[in-house]
């Protein structure tokens, strides 16, 4: 593909992945809601979340083969249809366990659309121009999060519940139409042998550790079940490592494992997108329990997350440009880390417009760090490797994104035993910077020339 179609293809595709991280993170405004109208408990409402990552998750491995077995472009297209009507039959009748199934639909849609729009992208894209094409994809995993809870709110007060999900209607045929006609992408087909074994091992794995995390986020009652299920995801995980280390036609291949510019994105990569995914919802919750916030005015506080993101994403690309890939994590990673600092001293006394700031400064290093890392991953791979290293980052990322909400709610829940609920959270935020620590500290192993041929 041309540059200039390649952009319209890409932002395709990032309004693709908008749409899936808009609706997976917006529906949980709905719960309570959605608990009364079903007259289902809390936890059996949470479900819509669960089940939906859960096949998301599982059906992410099939996306890398699928991809070599068949048309991207039609795959792709199938995919927004099935996820958009899918999401609008969720709204249409007020029974669980037709909603459950209608969002295990849409998440095995959501796992073949994005996966394998973003490998549209990534064979056709030259590498001088990699970075900029894929700055495309950073921006809707920054602004869906952070806009959620506002614009969920809003709906679930002026409308009802089944309007989130009837959202997706319009932007779904909007992409739907788009792609169509913007998206050119004539792939070579592959009879590859579909690997059972591996893609058992895999969704097993995945489907473990996200049913752990979810366990996790209810506190001490499910602790010690989300525990033993995450020791048992961990397990699984390590027997598919080896499996597809081994076999000789694996679900997807590992070695761009041995290329340490794509690896670090798997690991300190994959602590920072657990606070990517944490802290919106840590923050909220800060703000509407210790602190006695409506939603409203608390989800007009993380917006400022948003705000963030946005004011620096025009400059994301000159800054690595111009520091090199290295030197800008170091910038971003160091400002979103102070950033988590601060908020754990947050106190009730503290100055709205401090706060709104402190959120700002978050979503400035989140985006910058978020542009480098998702550019940084493929600049050094072939093209041969970047079928399955998409795969293998798209599940690593869904694992962390829903593994971080899960481990600070348990956190949360452990030190409200022992302190108060305001100090609760703010021990919970120092260790979750912390932990944000360890991919400042990888990214200073880089060698100063990381992924120049891409700048």
């Amino acid at each position: 593909m041309k540059e200039a179609t390649l952009k319209k293809a890409a932002l395709v595709v990032a309004a693709a992945l908008f749409m899936q991280m808009l609706d997976s993170t917006i529906v949980t405004t709905a719960l309570p809601q959605i608990a009364t109208d079903l007259s289902v408990n809390q936890s059996s409402a949470s479900l819509l979340v669960s089940v939906y990552m859960l096949f998301a998750a599982i059906f992410i491995p099939l996306s890398g083969w699928l991809a070599k077995r068949m048309s991207r472009k039609i795959l792709f297209l199938l995919a927004v249809i099935v996820f958009t009507l899918s999401s609008v039959a969720v709204g249409l009748i007020n029974n669980l366990s037709y909603i459950l199934v209608m969002r295990a639909i849409q998440g095995m849609a959501g796992a073949m659309m994005i996966p394998v729009g973003k490998l549209i992208i990534l064979e056709n894209v030259a590498s001088k121009n990699l970075l900029q094409i894929l700055s495309f994809l950073v921006w809707p995993a920054l602004i869906a999060p952070a806009i959620a809870p506002l614009l969920g709110g809003y709906i679930v007060s002026s409308l009802s519940w089944h309007w989130i999900f009837f959202l997706n209607f319009p932007i779904g045929l909007g992409i739907l139409l788009a792609g169509y006609f913007l998206i050119h992408d004539e792939n070579q087909r592959e009879k590859t042998p579909f690997d059972l074994k591996g893609f058992l091992l895999v969704a097993t794995a995945a489907g473990a550790i996200l049913i752990a995390a979810e366990l996790l986020s209810h506190g001490l009652k499910t602790m010690f079940a989300g525990a033993v299920l995450l020791l048992l995801g961990l397990s699984l995980s390590f027997f598919a490592f080896r499996h597809l280390q081994k076999t000789e036609s694996p679900l997807f291949a590992l070695d761009a494992l041995k290329v340490k510019s794509f690896r670090i994105y798997q690991t300190g990569g994959s602590i920072f997108w657990m606070t990517i995914g944490a802290l919106p919802y840590l923050l909220t919750l800060l703000l509407q329990v210790p602190f006695h916030w409506t939603a409203v005015e608390s989800g007009t506080y993380v917006i400022f997350i948003f705000l963030g993101n946005l004011a620096i994403k025009p400059f994301t690309t000159p800054i690595i440009r111009r520091m090199g890939y290295k030197y800008a994590l170091m910038l971003a990673l160091g400002l979103a880390t102070m950033a988590t600092f601060l908020m754990a001293a947050f106190n009730q006394e503290t100055v709205k417009m401090w706060i709104a700031t402190v959120a700002f400064l978050s979503g400035v290093g989140r985006s910058l760090a978020l542009t480098a890392y998702n550019s940084l991953a493929f600049a050094e791979l072939s093209k041969e490797e970047k079928n399955a290293a998409n795969t293998l980052q798209s599940v690593m990322q869904m694992l962390s994104q829903a593994f971080g909400v899960g481990f600070v709610a348990t956190l949360v829940a452990l030190f409200s035993q022992i302190f108060a609920i305001s100090l609760a959270y703010q021990v919970t935020l120092f260790l979750v910077g912390l932990l944000s620590l360890y991919p400042l500290l990888e990214v200073l192993t880089l060698p100063e020339n990381v992924g120049e041929k891409t700048l």
